[in-house]
């Protein structure tokens, strides 16, 4: 197909640290010989865009076009360009760009590349601002473009290129995807709810661990955990000590560590995918006496993030989400500020995103 040249986008961008997203029109790169240009028709909200529209982390550079759980279908693709064809399903998740040459780009993990463009407001290489999925269409490098699986919805499949990696990732790097094993999920929401479809679809036993029992037959009779536990309440906490061989810990608020180590066996792993603003008290004795191990992780890698989407596309794996209109978008984010939704907001880009006349 022809070049296009640079194109004229439009979308919804935060001005200051207000956070309110209004019409903003920019303009996207030429379709260069490696790229991809697809016309977006669904983007996820997630708690990070959140963050970013209000500069909350202080690095943000104003105006932000955030997003990063962007799907749609192929429109144009470079001259190079071998794995994808116009009229594809495609995404783009976190990530936009590595330098693809140090140990981490080279094992696969361009997520943890010292110079790894973030989809949306980032310096990209060339100098200039990276815009996210908040938009009409988008350009990115064929080598960060995912293939969505034909029998997958889009609008739900479009957190999974966050939410669901993120989850899923540290479950394999880990070794907690072997059927029979037990895993915890600490939270039920955005990530909670993903984790716990993955983990059930790999075979293991799953346990949702909450504060409260009210989430209790959303996670057993709708989710299909096999447990739940109540972590204030002592005695179910202590009947579970020591059974689990994983917990994912999802919870971005602040929350004590030393219950969730209680319940890992000898060896077990407490893997930490929220992020809380403020620093956690982490008791040393739990883990030297049980060898056990308090781990972070972030997204995936590009090759584990088509894994994940295919394994998704194998069992109907899809977020739960609410599909929201473009001119719904800071309702959605002051709900999101409350968590007050169930369990993802993703935006009907093509069908309620248009340019201001």
């Amino acid at each position: 197909m022809g070049k296009i040249l640079e194109k004229e986008a439009f979308g919804l961008a935060a001005k200051d640290e207000s956070g309110i997203l209004s019409p903003f029109s920019f303009s996207r790169r030429e379709t260069g010989d490696k790229d991809v240009r697809f016309k977006v028709l669904f983007c996820g909200i997630c708690h990070t865009d959140l963050s970013m529209a209000k500069n909350e982390w202080g690095f943000t550079t104003y105006p932000l076009v955030p997003g990063h759980e962007i799907v749609g279908v192929v429109t144009e693709v470079g001259a190079k360009v071998t794995k994808f064809n116009a009229g594809d399903k495609v995404g783009v998740g976190y990530m936009a760009g590595s330098c693809r040459s140090c140990d981490s780009c080279s094992d696969g993990e361009e997520n943890y590349c010292p110079k790894m463009v973030l989809t949306s407001g980032a310096k990209d290489f060339d100098d200039t601002m990276t815009h996210g999925g908040y938009s009409d269409h988008m350009v990115c490098a064929e080598d960060f473009i995912i293939r969505i699986p034909d029998n997958l919805p889009l609008d739900g499949a479009a957190p999974l290129l966050c939410a669901g990696v993120t989850v899923y990732s540290p479950m394999k790097y880990h070794g907690l995807d072997k059927p029979g094993m037990h895993i915890g999920v600490v939270g039920l929401g955005g990530l909670g709810h993903v984790a716990v479809k993955f983990a059930k679809a790999i075979g293991t036993k799953v346990t949702v661990i909450s504060t409260s029992e009210r989430k209790r037959d959303e996670a057993v009779n709708r989710l299909g955990a096999d447990a739940f536990l109540v972590s204030r309440d002592p005695k179910q906490m202590e009947d579970a000590m020591e059974t689990m061989d994983g917990i994912i810990d999802t919870v971005s608020a602040t929350h004590p560590l030393l219950p969730l180590l209680g319940l890992l066996k000898n060896k077990g792993k407490l893997v930490m995918v929220g992020a809380p603003a403020e620093p956690l008290e982490l008791p040393v004795m739990p883990l030297i006496f049980g060898r056990k191990m308090v781990v972070g992780s972030m997204v995936g890698g590009i090759k584990e993030t088509q894994e994940m989407v295919d394994l998704a596309g194998k069992h109907n794996i899809t977020a739960d989400i609410e599909l929201i209109s473009a001119d719904y978008v800071n309702t959605a984010m002051e709900r999101l500020a409350k968590a007050d939704v169930k369990y993802r907001f993703v935006i009907d880009v093509a069908n309620t995103m248009k340019p201001t006349p």
